[in-house]
């Protein structure tokens, strides 16, 4: 909800002047209140046949209804001069007085997103812009309706609690509009001095109570060895730090300037009843926010009435100390009067639904044919006047007036966009200050949708020069969190991923001196790698062009979770390579009621080189340390095979550690090459995604139209395989045309020859299989039967016919051909490529 800045009548309220220029005031702000109103009026008069009838004129129990409510107006007048008149009959767009109560309109709704309160009033806040009441202590004269108010996009107040009402009635809440009193901020949708909801500014102190109950005959945990004075310290920072924060608040509302107009500023909401929809309580909504209050909330300071489709209520509770102490029994006669007395409540309609249905049961099984004589029924409230509500589609996906909202809360600022308004898919901005002004950003925080690559969320910190993005599953390398510090001489990279990795890798860290990598459910038992660089060597060369993978490697240390199926002292727990030292250092796991581990050391010995040969292995480079005395020591020849292993293992990890510094290098140029080309995924589910999809579909027919023609033109053109073969086919020159012109005629003479050579060939091949067949029959004729005869005559006719149309179409052939050739050199030499070099 928009809202426009505060009116002039609060300036000249908060000047302090005399009774007299009140009195004027108030002449003139009657002029000025309903100044936006009548200018919609008067746009409206010309086309009020636009508007049904029932804008335009009263129904005879509409007229009826309006004299009861200017008689329950008089007398309430009369019993309460100090109170202020009731909203009643505002005058709608037509000119034309209308009830409050007819201008709700139940409106049930197809669209999920407001089968909720929630969905309700966040829709209503977004979708419409604010007009400020003017006067702000004086009920308006004109409520227009929902539909109006839809087409317009504009409202006040009362005008966006009906909305709200309307849809909420439609959605089986027990609604209710309410006029009263609120404080500046609500009314004038001031949320500056408010904390932004998407910031999580709440320090979570409390201990959770549903603690699982210690078993007595579980082992006790170790005591934790920790000074109670450094504990108690700690503690009195915690509460001293927690009472700054509160103060800092505190402070600055005794420092908010005092408003002339508190406890008179008018304003409407709505309230929910409890009953109906699983509501368990009371409770308000402010329309111009969405947001839900308690009815004992301090923004709300009275309530003057209530109502609803079915009746309006006045309030007779003392609302001196604000609504907390008020009862919403509207069926109670103390606390609330009705305008229409013995009109049916929707506690009412319920209970008279269910005895229908009692008497239905009862008249069964007694079948009892006598009926009862009804009572008769007070004035019930008339139908509503307002049309049908009706929503569209692509305004509720578009729910904020021109797609963009911008709210200023508490040093923050939060912006929504539409979906698929800005290219890059940015939905929701929110952007946090150090100081009340707004003027230092500290960070960023963006939320995106339907973008390709997958990005959800990116916070920018100003002040560590951090940036962090999320991901949703699916995108390439698997990455779900990336976090790195930018525009730095220090380089920090630290991922996330998620389990569809093949190697398990779940986070890694990379930074100018080191690499963590964490491991999850491997087969190998790996859950921790530790890469130490050299830090005499600048990080930056990581990512240099000639050598990215001369980051030389002083130690890596690996962990392993434990392997049930080897012997504790088997097990690796930790081997660390020293690359450097040539030194690889191995522990394992605990054994059972062992409160040390098994270590050994290796040295590696020396390679050979062009000046001396490989050193040779000896049981000295080996230093090993065995809890249990009574094992027998390794031989040599085990331990020298050990080591091999972990030598193969060692070239095994330093090359997995170049893979992994090249995929952080790709993973970094992929979302910089992402980020400079951003592609969003409409969905056709949406109408920005069916139009979208239209207009593709639309395109690819056209370019499928554009191909087909281009080949059929192709196919025509029997120039286009020799422009191939030149360079420059759009220019020709004179030598170049007589080149394609000889060309094309010598491969046509040769197409010419090649075909008279074909059908040759098939004469003469039908000639030579009947002559065989003829001296076949000249030898086996005493000795075949009838049936062989038969077949013989007609493989000879078949035969004859087929030479005969090969000879035939030879002679075609040769007669056409010269004419074919004639009429190609004729066409050549029309054609606007080659006439002009031909003729010239």
């Amino acid at each position: 909800m928009e809202t426009l800045l505060e009116s002039d009548s609060e300036e000249q309220h908060r000047g302090g002047e005399t009774q007299d220029e009140d009195g004027d005031l108030e002449e003139t702000l009657t002029d000025v209140h309903g100044s936006a109103s009548q200018e919609l009026l008067q746009d409206l008069d010309n086309s009020d046949d636009l508007f049904p009838e029932s804008y335009r004129i009263n129904s005879p129990d509409e007229i009826r209804l309006l004299a009861i409510a200017d008689n329950f107006q008089r007398q309430y007048s009369h019993l309460y001069p100090d109170r202020k008149p009731l909203l009643l009959c505002p005058v709608n767009e037509c000119g034309v007085k209308k009830f409050v109560s007819t201008t709700l309109r139940p409106t049930p709704t197809t669209y999920p997103q407001l089968f909720t309160w929630e969905g309700c009033a966040s829709f209503v806040a977004d979708f419409l812009t604010l007009d400020l009441l003017e006067p702000p202590a004086e009920l308006p004269r004109f409520l227009f309706s929902s539909t109006s108010v839809l087409q317009n996009r504009r409202a006040t107040c009362f005008e966006v609690a009906t909305l709200l009402c309307s849809l909420l009635l439609g959605a089986y809440y027990d609604a209710y509009c309410v006029s009263g009193y609120a404080v500046k901020e609500m009314c004038l949708l001031d949320q500056s001095l408010q904390d932004c909801p998407l910031l999580d500014t709440k320090v979570n102190s409390q201990i959770s109570e549903q603690e699982q109950q210690e078993n007595k005959y579980t082992v006790k945990p170790q005591r934790e060895l920790k000074s109670r004075f450094v504990i108690e310290q700690e503690r009195k920072n915690q509460q001293a730090e927690a009472e700054l924060l509160k103060q800092k608040p505190q402070e600055e509302d005794e420092q908010r300037p005092d408003d002339p107009l508190r406890g008179l500023r008018v304003h409407c909401w709505v309230l929910v009843l409890s009953g109906s929809r699983s509501i368990q309580e009371n409770f308000f909504i402010d329309p111009l926010t969405g947001n839900s209050y308690s009815t004992s909330d301090d923004n709300f300071l009275g309530v003057e009435s209530v109502w609803n489709n079915l009746n309006y209520y006045v309030n007779m509770q003392d609302c001196s100390n604000g609504c907390a102490d008020m009862s919403y029994d509207l069926e109670d006669l103390r606390m609330w009067e009705p305008v229409l007395f013995g009109a049916a409540s929707k506690k009412q309609l319920i209970l008279d639904v269910l005895k229908k249905k009692e008497k239905k049961m009862t008249s069964k099984i007694n079948k009892d044919d006598e009926e009862e004589d009804e009572d008769p029924r007070a004035f019930e409230m008339p139908r509503s006047w307002v049309s049908y509500i009706t929503i569209a589609k692509k305004e509720l996906e578009t729910c904020w007036p021109e797609g963009h909202k911008l709210t200023r809360y508490r040093k923050a600022q939060l912006e929504k966009f539409a979906p698929y308004l800005r290219s890059d898919g940015l939905i929701t901005r929110l952007t946090t200050y150090r100081d009340l002004d707004c003027t230092e950003v500290t960070a960023v925080k963006e939320w995106y949708q339907h973008r390709k690559d997958h990005l959800e969320q990116r916070e920018i910190n100003k002040v560590d020069s951090f940036t962090t993005e999320r991901f949703k599953r699916g995108r390439r390398f698997h990455l779900l969190f990336h976090r790195y510090k930018s525009h730095t001489s220090e380089f920090e990279h630290e991922m996330a991923f998620s389990s569809a990795r093949v190697d398990e890798l779940v986070r890694r860290v990379l930074s100018s001196g080191e690499m963590t990598e964490i491991f999850e459910g491997r087969s190998d038992f790996l859950y921790y790698r530790q890469v130490v660089f050299d830090r005499h060597v600048q990080f930056c060369e990581l990512y240099d062009d000639d050598d990215p993978d001369d980051q030389p490697v002083q130690k890596v240390v690996e962990r392993f979770h434990r392997n049930k199926f080897k012997p504790a002292n088997e097990d690796v727990a930790e081997r660390v390579f020293l690359i450097i030292q040539r030194r690889i250092e191995v522990t394992y796991h605990l054994e059972d009621h062992r409160f040390i581990p098994s270590k050994r050391s290796f040295i590696k010995p020396e390679e050979s080189t062009e000046q001396k040969k490989a050193e040779d292995f000896t049981p000295a480079m080996v230093s090993s340390f065995q809890v249990d005395p009574s094992e027998k020591p390794l031989q040599t020849l085990t331990l020298y095979n050990m080591l091999q292993a972990l030598m193969k293992d060692e070239e095994k990890v330093l090359l997995q550690i170049s893979r992994s510094k090249k995929e952080v290098r790709d993973i970094v140029a992929c979302r910089q090459q992402e980020e400079g080309n951003v592609q969003l995924l409409f969905s056709p589910w949406t109408t920005t995604g069916a139009a979208k999809a239209r207009k593709q579909r639309e395109e690819m027919e056209r370019l499928a139209v554009e191909e087909q023609r281009w080949l059929q033109e192709k196919k025509k053109d029997i120039l286009a395989p020799l422009l191939i073969r030149l360079d420059n086919a759009e220019t020709l020159s004179a030598e170049d045309a007589k080149q394609l012109h000889r060309d094309c005629l010598a491969e046509f003479k040769q197409r010419l020859v090649e075909q008279a050579n074909l059908i040759q060939e098939r004469y003469e091949k039908e000639t030579l299989e009947l002559q065989k067949k003829q001296e076949w029959y000249q030898q086996n004729q005493l000795n075949m039967s009838k049936e062989e005869e038969k077949e013989y005559q007609s493989y000879c006719a078949e035969k004859t016919l087929q030479i005969h149309v090969a000879k035939k179409r030879l002679s075609v052939h040769k007669e056409a051909a010269p004419q074919k050739y004639l009429a190609l050199d004729q066409r050549l030499k029309r054609d606007p490529r080659l006439a002009p070099h031909l003729l010239s």
